[in-house]
C-alpha cells in the first residue's frame, strides 16, 4: 500500500459544490430527499449511503469549524454565537431526519443484501442510535452543547502574574520546572489561587450539566447517566465491571512504580519532602528543557522528527501546513487544553494547543499528530461513518506516536543529556497518568450515580477518591482548599463526559505497540498503520489485533506492561 498524504477533499455529487450551511431552510431539502427516496435495489441502497455520507460531511465540517474558530478565539461574541446557532437552530432539526433515516436503512429489505462484515460495525451503531433516541431529549441535547462551551470561556480567562507579567495558566506551568523553588511554589499557588475564584462558577455549571444529563438518561429509559453513556459511546466490547478492574489494577501495579519514581525525584532534588510543585522541576544547575522556542519551531521540528519514524507521518504534517490547519500558540483568550478535530470533508485535520515551550508540548504535539495520521489513514474509506472509530482505537494513534517518536527527538534535543532527560519525562508521563484517569472515571461513576449530591458531597468523595489512588511521596499538607476542585481542571468532565477510561485502555495499547517497536520498529509501524487504516470498521477487540495487540483490561495484562515500562526507565539510568 503506497500511503500518501496529498489528501483531496471529497468531491461533491448530491450537495452543490458552492453550497455553505447557512439556516436549516437551506438544509432541510437535502435531507427531505434522502427520506423520501425510493430505494427499489441494492445499488439504490448503496448510492443512498453515499449521498447520505457526503450530506454527513458537509454539515459535520460546518459544526467543526464553527467550534475550531470559537476555541481560537473566545472574546470574539461572533464566533460564540456561531456555534451555538448551530447547536440550537440546526442540531435539534438534524436529530429527528437522522433518526428517520437510521430507520429507513435497517427497515430496507436491501440491507440484507450489503456485505455484512463491511458494514456489521456501522449497522450496530444506527441500531444503538434508533434504541437510544427520544424526541424529548432534543431540546436537552442543544442546551448541552452550549453549556459545556462555557468551560472554554471561564477558564479561558485565567491568567496570572509573574514577575510583573501575564501568563495564561498553561504559560506560567513553565515556572514550575524552575530550581527556583521559591518561585516554584509562588507561581503553584498563584495557578491555584486563581482556580479558587472561579469555583463556584465552576461548581454551579457542573451541577447543571449533572442535571439535564440525568434527565437526558431517564428519558431514555436508563437507571443513571452513566449507564446510557456507555451504550451512547458504542462501548460494546467492555462494561463498567472491566473499569472497576482496570481501577484496582492501578492500585496494584501502578501506584508502586510512581512511588518510586518520586522518591528518585526527592533525593535529586535533595528534598525532605516532596511538594506539589516540586514534581516538575529539576536540580539547581539544571536548566529546564527548552525543546523549542515558538510554534514555527515546534512544527519544523516535529516535521524532522516524524520524517525519520516515517516521512509519510511528516507528509501529513505538511499538508496541514499548507492548509493553515494549525494553532499552536497559548495567548490570552485561547480556550485552554490540545485537540485534533478531524474535518470529514477535507481530510486533513485541523490541530490546537496551547504551547509555550516546555517538553510537556512536545508530548502533546506528537499526540495530536498521531491522531492526525489516523485522520489522514481513514480518510479514503468510502463513508464517513467508517471514519468514525472508537476513542479506545484513537487514542492508540496518540500514545504510541508519543513513545514511538521518542527514539527520534534529536530533532528537539542536541546533547545526549537533555535527550535522556526528555525520554525520563515522558516515561514518567506514561505512568503516572494512570492513577488521575482512575481516579477522573471513578468520580465521574459516583456523580452520576449520585445525581442529587451536594457540593459538600462531590468534594467529600473527589477528596476520598483522591486519597484512595495517592502515594504517601508526595506532601499535600495545608494545600486542602486547592486539591478539593483538582477535578475543575479537567474539561473532559465537562465537554466531553465518561471519555477519560479510554486513555488509560489506550496507554495500555501503545505500551503494547511501543514493545513490538523495541524488537521491529518496522513491523510495529506497518501494524499501526494496519490497523489505523481500518477506521471504524470493525470491532474494539478485531482493531487491536489489526495492530498486533491484546485488548485485554485484566490486572495481570497491565502488571506485564508496567514491568517493561519500568525496564526501560532503568535503561535510561
Amino acid at each position: 500500500m503506497t500511503l500518501s498524504a496529498d489528501i483531496k477533499k471529497l468531491e461533491r455529487h448530491f450537495v452543490p459544490k458552492n453550497f455553505t450551511v447557512t439556516d436549516w431552510k437551506a438544509l432541510e431539502p437535502y435531507f427531505k430527499n434522502l427520506a423520501n427516496r425510493a430505494l427499489n435495489s441494492r445499488a439504490d441502497l448503496e448510492q443512498w449511503l453515499k449521498d447520505m455520507s457526503e450530506l454527513e460531511a458537509v454539515v459535520s465540517e460546518d459544526a467543526c469549524w464553527r467550534q475550531i474558530k470559537m476555541t481560537c478565539d473566545t472574546t470574539d461574541k461572533s464566533l460564540e454565537d456561531a456555534f451555538a446557532y448551530f447547536c440550537m437552530e440546526i442540531q435539534p432539526k438534524l436529530q429527528p431526519y437522522s433518526d428517520q433515516l437510521n430507520r429507513k436503512l435497517v427497515d430496507s429489505p436491501f440491507t440484507k443484501e450489503l456485505d455484512q462484515q463491511k458494514y456489521f460495525t456501522y449497522l450496530r451503531s444506527v441500531k444503538k442510535n434508533i434504541d437510544l433516541f427520544r424526541e424529548a431529549n432534543i431540546p436537552l441535547q442543544a442546551e448541552l452543547s452550549v453549556m459545556q462551551q462555557q468551560y472554554g470561556a471561564i477558564a479561558g480567562k485565567m491568567t496570572v502574574e509573574v514577575n510583573g507579567q501575564e501568563y495564561t495558566l498553561q504559560q506560567a506551568a513553565k515556572f514550575l520546572e524552575s530550581h527556583n523553588r521559591s518561585l516554584r511554589e509562588q507561581v503553584y499557588r498563584k495557578i491555584q489561587e486563581r482556580r479558587l475564584q472561579d469555583q463556584q462558577a465552576m461548581h454551579d455549571l457542573y451541577s447543571q450539566l449533572i442535571q439535564k444529563r440525568d434527565q437526558v438518561a431517564k428519558n431514555a429509559g436508563f437507571a443513571n447517566y452513566g449507564d446510557y453513556k456507555f451504550v451512547e459511546l458504542g462501548r460494546f466490547d467492555y462494561t463498567k465491571q472491566d473499569c472497576f478492574q482496570f481501577h484496582e489494577a492501578v492500585k496494584l501495579h501502578v501506584l508502586p512504580l510512581i512511588d518510586k519514581i518520586y522518591r528518585k525525584k526527592k533525593e535529586k532534588l535533595k528534598l525532605d519532602t516532596l511538594r506539589p510543585w516540586d514534581t516538575e522541576a529539576e536540580p539547581e544547575g539544571t536548566e529546564p528543557l527548552k525543546p523549542f522556542t515558538n510554534s514555527k519551531e515546534l512544527y519544523e521540528k516535529s516535521v524532522q522528527c516524524f520524517e525519520q519514524l516515517n516521512p509519510f507521518f511528516a507528509d501529513c504534517l505538511r499538508k496541514m501546513d499548507e492548509l493553515k490547519h494549525f494553532d499552536l500558540e497559548s495567548r490570552k483568550g485561547k480556550a485552554p487544553g490540545g485537540y485534533n478535530c478531524p474535518l470529514t470533508e477535507s481530510g486533513a485535520p485541523f490541530i490546537f494547543m496551547n504551547a509555550a515551550g516546555q517538553m510537556s508540548d512536545v508530548t502533546t504535539m506528537v499526540h495530536e499528530g498521531g491522531h492526525a495520521i489516523h485522520s489522514f489513514l481513514a480518510h479514503k474509506l468510502e463513508l464517513s461513518a467508517f471514519k468514525e472509530y472508537p476513542m479506545e482505537i484513537a487514542e492508540v494513534a496518540s500514545m504510541s506516536m508519543e513513545l514511538f517518536s521518542m527514539n527520534h527527538w534529536e530533532s528537539f534535543f542536541d546533547n545526549a543529556e537533555d535527550l535522556k532527560r526528555a525520554k525520563e519525562h515522558q516515561l514518567e508521563r506514561t505512568i503516572t497518568i494512570f492513577p488521575w484517569i482512575a481516579i477522573i472515571d471513578k468520580f465521574q461513576h459516583w456523580v452520576y450515580e449520585h445525581p442529587q449530591h451536594s457540593i459538600e458531597e462531590r468534594t467529600a468523595k473527589w477528596m476520598e477518591i483522591q486519597k484512595e489512588f495517592s502515594t504517601n511521596s508526595i506532601d499535600y499538607s495545608g494545600l486542602d482548599a486547592y486539591r478539593q476542585i483538582g477535578w475543575q481542571r479537567q474539561l473532559h468532565l465537562f465537554e466531553v463526559p465518561f471519555y477519560y477510561i479510554e486513555y488509560g485502555i489506550a496507554q495500555l495499547g501503545a505500551i503494547g505497540l511501543w514493545m513490538q517497536y523495541q524488537q521491529n520498529p518496522q513491523q510495529a509501524l506497518q501494524n499501526y498503520i494496519n490497523a489505523l487504516s481500518l477506521g471504524g470498521t470493525k470491532t474494539l477487540p478485531e482493531l487491536y489485533a489489526a495492530a498486533g495487540l491484546k485488548f485485554d483490561l485484566s490486572p495481570a495484562h497491565i502488571k506485564t506492561l508496567m514491568e517493561f515500562t519500568a525496564k526501560e526507565m532503568d535503561k535510561l539510568n
